[in-house]
């Protein structure tokens, strides 16, 4: 088969009005990358810290350009062995995760097929739970969450632990919000003890929350395993979403500190990262389940045979929306993928953008 060389690769940092719920300064800052073969672009994108976009074009575009449009995944290992040296996890792993993106962009585009069909459907819709609204007020709570509800999700996640002596009000205020049919979701980012994480989940439990998401670091696998063998009956424990690498999810399957993986393809090696940590994970009979960043999963949990659901969170989607068209709402408690557009579905607002581009 004749080889389609990759011609251009580039990377710019954009800063975003508003946080998604990790910065505290109002603003996220997006990379986004394109890949081009003649006319024809692919572009993925990552959120992370600017200095991303210049390890994409001082070191990131050589390993690329050249390279075989048609095999994004001999890209994808170039690039991990230079991002070896640089340091792999962290804002290296962001960057080759929004190259492995576009590159996967760019070869659907250029077939003229929707991504889903390369990675091989097996289901045209995904469940989404509602997230966000982390560091709000009561009331602002209560009105994300009757905004989920109403949306028709049938689950929804807040934060717990950033302020323990709240934990169960807020929860409380969160059942009632969205009422008794919804499943209930916390997540802790690791603020917890094992041994308090325990206490904590007994209280969960009663008010009918069904996932606890990083009740412990998910630095800490023997505490993981701890909390997940004690909590109470129909409890799931996750973790995944900070895993760059293959690395990274074996550890936390092998230890058996998880009920569901959680994985971030803006964070984990793209596209490609995705489908190691969903063999993985399918490997050791794990159910697994995508974290931010709803409209760029949707292609690859549509073609993932143990996907559980989405996390439709509601920052990354108001910037989805302001960055990208093509990006939906949940239609009855599901994003639906759009055959009729090529690539991963999306495009982007160039002039829309321009006014937040960095540097």
């Amino acid at each position: 088969m004749e080889r389609t060389p990759v011609e251009e690769v580039g990377a710019t940092a954009y800063a975003l009005p508003g946080t998604d719920g990790s910065t505290v300064a109002g603003v996220t800052t997006l990379i986004v990358v394109e890949a081009r073969v003649g006319p024809v672009c692919g572009f993925g994108y990552s959120y992370t810290h600017a200095s991303a976009a210049a390890l994409v074009n001082a070191h990131l575009c050589s390993c690329v350009i050249g390279g075989d449009a048609m095999q994004p995944s001999q890209q994808w290992h170039a690039m991990h062995k230079t991002a070896l040296r640089l340091g792999q996890a962290g804002i290296a792993a962001a960057a080759v995760s929004a190259v492995d993106t576009a590159l996967w962009d760019l070869k659907a585009r250029l077939l003229g097929v929707p991504l889903v069909l390369l990675f091989g459907p097996v289901r045209s819709s995904v469940p989404v739970y509602g997230s966000g609204t982390f560091t709000a007020s009561m009331a602002d709570l209560v009105e994300g969450l009757e905004g989920w509800r109403d949306m028709g999700l049938g689950a929804a996640k807040i934060k717990v632990g950033q302020h323990p002596e709240q934990d169960f009000a807020r929860v409380r205020v969160a059942r009632e919000a969205i009422g008794s049919k919804a499943a209930l979701f916390v997540d802790a980012n690791g603020a917890y003890a094992p041994r308090q994480a325990l206490e904590k989940a007994e209280g969960f439990a009663e008010l009918g929350v069904h996932w606890f998401e990083e009740p412990v670091s998910s630095d800490d696998l023997n505490g993981l395993r701890f909390v997940r063998e004690r909590v109470p009956s129909g409890m799931l424990v996750s973790a995944g979403e900070y895993a760059c690498n293959s690395h990274d999810f074996h550890r936390l399957l092998q230890a058996g500190a998880v009920d569901v993986l959680q994985a971030d393809l803006t964070r984990c090696g793209g596209y490609t990262g995705f489908m190691v940590a969903a063999a993985l994970a399918d490997a050791f009979r794990i159910p697994l389940s995508s974290h931010t960043a709803p409209a760029l999963h949707l292609p690859i949990a549509c073609a993932t045979r143990g996907l559980q659901h989405m996390e439709w969170f509601q920052d990354h989607a108001r910037l989805e929306a302001l960055c990208f068209d093509g990006a939906g709402p949940p239609q009855q408690g599901a994003l639906h993928v759009d055959l009729s557009r090529p690539g991963h579905g999306l495009e982007l607002k160039r002039q829309d953008l321009r006014r937040y581009a960095m540097g």
